[in-house]
């Protein structure tokens, strides 16, 4: 075998970078859940490819991305990554529809909205600020997806939200069950992709649930 052979078996995998996966208030649990079963997969390929050489950073102690979005006393917040992350290829994963995040404002807990949520992500992507190689931005539920169309004087907010993170360099959006995929014609030259769970979701059951019978007929 020639050595640039050798050097193509080896070098099976062509990353865009280093994966950097960053969790917003509210999907640090399911963050923590996607890190684990990302490390047993790529450690399941190393013993299975000793032979192979992985590219830089292919294991890590942790995929993730340590971030924090703090607010000031008038409710304004920032966001701040506590690690570079030039070069990398990076995830944004939030929650917009979880109201149990909460901040503080003139003393008073308020639950975050899914604007508060889509706000701090797009105070996350303005800390990355460009250094990021391929930045993706993943919403299970998105943002403003029941206002897909317009009907009288209405505004197109999930057109225009989708639209801000393409001007903000988001180049891949991934979404579960979009109430009209369609939407993606507000960005029809970025990756959009719209996921099904209905059998992820089937699937769960039939194996937590031992006694759930399935009738057939």
């Amino acid at each position: 075998m020639s050595s640039i052979e050798e050097l193509g078996r080896r070098f099976q995998i062509v990353p865009v970078g280093p994966l950097g996966i960053i969790a917003l208030d509210g999907s640090r649990e399911l963050v923590e859940l996607v890190n684990d079963f990302i490390l047993r997969r790529r450690l399941e390929f190393i013993q299975k490819n000793a032979d192979s050489l992985p590219f830089a950073g292919f294991i890590r102690d942790s995929f993730i991305i340590n971030c924090s979005c703090s607010r000031f006393a008038n409710g304004e917040g920032k966001a701040t990554l506590e690690e570079t992350v030039r070069g990398y290829d990076i995830y944004i994963i939030a929650d917009v529809g979880n109201y149990h995040c909460k901040y503080n404002l003139f003393g008073i807990e308020h639950p975050m909205s899914p604007d508060d949520h889509f706000q701090d992500i797009k105070r996350t992507i303005a800390a990355i600020a460009g250094k990021a190689r391929h930045l993706t931005v993943i919403m299970p539920f998105l943002y403003e997806g029941r206002q897909h169309k317009r009907q009288s004087r209405e505004s197109l907010d999930c057109a225009i939200a989708l639209q801000e993170l393409a001007n903000l360099g988001v180049d891949n959006i991934i979404t579960f069950d979009a109430h009209d995929p369609r939407v993606n014609n507000a960005v029809p030259l970025k990756s959009f992709e719209n996921l099904h769970s209905s059998y992820q979701i089937i699937k769960a059951f039939l194996s937590n649930e031992k006694d759930l019978e399935i009738n057939k007929s």
